[in-house]
């Protein structure tokens, strides 16, 4: 076996304990698996040791690792597990004709391979205290450094040198190549760029060996999946995928080839983004010209098949490097594309290459960019046509954009028309930004919401052009009942709530006397100064709604920039209406819905996705729910910062955890301190108040 690993096998599938991969693994070293991207709207999980996907555990958990979520809160996961892989030969010296290898270093590969006794995997490991750094340019986050490249950057650094891990395990049948990887990852909220991660890795030669002949690629056993619907238990969670490759884009891709309902508009991506220096630009093979960047594809737990078969040995690696399915067949080069279309788990990987020669402390820079895109057009869901794939197209399109920066015509040299900082360089990921996002609180009463903003905004400075051009805002809410369709997303389920435009943009032209304050109040806790406030009425109790406040810009005619609006998930607010602490003594506790009908219109699909609120609640209270014989069915304590959102229903509608209550309500999900659901009766609860040790009853009717 590679690796020691703790991998159970049901029915044929893998299922993960909720451990860390470093537990997993057991390799008890300095893993920082805790991180992921979620300040645009795709949650990939990333490592310090090469890997990056969760391997899809603790989907029942709340705020687990998303295994590249997308779009934000979809419960839509793309991705098993997935990591960098770097292949190459040793020789003595530059000039020497005499190479020993391939050798190929893997961050991932497929786990359950090493079951059926094939080796590999797991390969990168890092300093002890090696950990994640997180930074940001956006001056209002807690992570801000002046170095920062995007919104969210995570820098690591891992190598392949050990041989064994920190508690003395071996990993076997590892022979290093002599590598130390700087790696670097950037993502943004912008609306029009926060569907892709960008992977930047560094990797120096560590050795006293010439490294020759070298490919670096990323390996994703991809998983197009709604986690909210398909468990990962079974062999149908992992065998619908379809694979493809543009070479034109330099994209390799997998979506969902069955046509299942709720997941079947998503595409995931692996695209090159560039290197430094630039690799040779093709080889010769017999009468082939084999570009420098590479497909490949294989089955999951296949042994057999001569172009599919999963690779075993350091030889078969590196073939599938050099893009190689079986002898010398390659994509659309003895390799049927339409075979790649049929549905299955696969493993898919992209590589550049080859690096001519990496000598002793020299460096190459290789870039990609994980993304993903819904599917456009009106084709068969199941289908992956071109116009199905514009989308996809697009987002990579605005990854190579970010990556090239000012060389908008990417031939290498800056123009004097590109030449934005004066330098005559290549200033990589830059792009156009909208207005700053506003700073948003929303407050939650009855039946209301009141939201305010702050008027940052205003004062923003477009990089590309250098203008301040601000445009206006925008307010967007949710309607009732849109989580309970897990077909949805936030971004179509958002709708526009006001909009208010400054003087000289196409719009409504109505500027801001009707949501402006006369001073900017704060709130306690809060420094922040809101300029803005507008109420929203008629609202349901005991619902969830979310809201958001986006500023967009004029447009740039010049840079042929439409208007760019700020991402609505950067400020997203989501609110449970309801009732505010209530201390009087005179004021009656209850409970809606009463009766309880099972299902509540608002409830989930199984037993444990109900749920009723207590409401005109004390700040701080102890609620007791009994039978009429007088058991004690459930305790719950309250107070304004636990409103019973750890109750199942919020985990699967509510996953980030954010959502914020009115403070006078507690959700209960009809499960007893004996983790059982209570049966058709009548109930008897009483509040007791923890300040004046007031009581208050009532009584409530559960009908299923």
């Amino acid at each position: 076996m590679k690796l020691r690993i703790q991998i159970y096998n049901l029915i044929g599938v893998l299922v993960f304990s909720n451990m860390a991969f470093g537990q997993l693994l057991n390799k008890t070293m300095d893993d920082d698996n805790s991180k992921f991207t979620n300040i645009g709207n795709i949650g990939l999980a990333l490592s310090n040791y090469g890997v990056y996907g969760n391997g899809l555990r603790n989907l029942t958990q709340a705020n687990h690792p998303p295994s590249c979520e997308y779009p934000s809160g979809s419960g839509i996961e793309h991705l098993f597990v997935g990591g960098l892989w770097i292949g190459g030969f040793k020789k003595d010296n530059i000039n020497s004709n005499s190479k020993v290898g391939p050798f190929v270093t893997t961050g991932a590969v497929d786990a359950s391979s090493l079951i059926s006794g094939r080796n590999g995997g797991f390969e990168f490991t890092n300093t002890p205290g090696s950990r994640m750094v997180e930074r940001s340019n956006l001056l209002e986050s807690r992570y801000y450094n002046p170095n920062a490249i995007s919104h969210q950057d995570f820098v690591m650094d891992f190598h392949d040198t050990s041989l064994v891990y920190s508690n003395g395990a071996v990993i076997s049948e590892h022979d290093p190549l002599g590598i130390g990887v700087h790696h670097e990852t950037y993502c943004w909220n912008f609306p029009f760029a926060d569907f892709f991660v960008i992977m930047n890795y560094t990797i120096k030669n560590l050795s006293g060996k010439y490294l020759d002949s070298v490919y670096v690629g990323l390996w994703t056993d991809a998983v197009v999946r709604n986690t909210k619907i398909t468990t990962s238990t079974n062999t149908a969670f992992f065998s619908h995928g379809g694979n493809g490759y543009s070479d034109s884009m330099r994209i390799a891709y997998e979506y969902d080839a069955d046509g299942d309902v709720g997941f079947t508009d998503s595409y995931f991506g692996m695209l090159y983004l560039g290197s430094t220096p630039e690799s040779v630009p093709y080889s010769i093979v017999g009468t082939d010209t084999i570009q420098s960047t590479s497909f490949n594809s294989w089955t999951h737990n296949n042994t057999a098949d001569p172009n599919f078969f999963a690779p075993s040995s350091e030889v078969q690696r590196y073939g599938k490097l050099q893009g190689y399915f079986g002898g010398t067949n390659r994509y659309n080069k003895g390799i049927n594309p339409a075979d790649l279309r049929i549905p299955s788990n696969r493993s898919i990987l992209i590589s550049h290459g080859y690096f001519k020669n990496i000598a002793p402390g020299d460096s190459i820079n290789v870039v990609y960019a994980i993304l993903c895109a819904k599917k456009s057009g009106n084709d068969i869901a199941k289908n992956d046509s071109r116009e199905q794939r514009q989308n996809l197209y697009n987002n990579a399109d605005w990854a190579l954009r970010a990556y090239f920066g000012n060389d908008k015509n990417r031939d290498g040299i800056i123009d004097p028309s590109e030449d934005l900082f004066g330098d005559g360089k290549n200033h990589r990921y830059i792009l156009p930004a909208p207005p700053n996002v506003p700073v948003v609180k929303v407050i939650p009463e009855s039946n209301k919401a009141t939201i305010y903003w702050d008027k940052r905004a205003e004062a923003s400075i477009d990089p590309i052009s250098g203008k301040k051009d601000f445009g206006g805002y925008k307010i967007y809410r949710t309607q009732s009942g849109f989580d309970l369709n897990l077909n949805n997303t936030i971004a179509n389920s958002l709708v526009l709530l006001a909009q208010m435009d400054s003087a000289g943009v196409a719009g409504y032209n109505n500027g801001f006397k009707t949501v402006e304050l006369a001073e900017p109040v704060t709130f306690p806790g809060d420094t922040t100064k809101y300029y803005y406030k507008y109420e929203v009425n008629n609202l349901l109790n005991g619902w969830q709604y979310l809201f958001s406040v986006t500023a967009f810009d004029k447009g740039d005619e010049v840079n042929n920039l439409s208007p760019l609006e700020s991402s609505y998930l950067a400020n997203l607010q989501r609110i449970l209406p309801g009732v505010k602490a209530v201390e009087e003594a005179s004021a009656q506790v209850g409970v809606y819905p009463n009766p309880y009908y099972g299902n509540a219109i608002w409830d989930g699909t199984s037993e444990r996705l109900r749920k009723i609120y207590f409401y005109n609640l004390p700040a701080d209270c102890e609620i007791t729910i009994y039978t009429l014989a007088g058991d004690v069915v459930k305790r719950i304590h309250h107070d304004v910062t636990s409103n019973g959102s750890d109750v199942r229903w919020f985990n699967q509608y509510a996953s980030d955890g954010k959502q914020k209550f009115a403070g006078g309500e507690h959700a209960w999900d009809l499960i007893t301190n004996n983790d059982q659901a209570i049966a058709t009766g009548l109930y008897l609860f009483a509040v007791k108040n923890n300040k004046d040790g007031n009581i208050k009853t009532g009584k409530f009717l559960v009908v299923k």
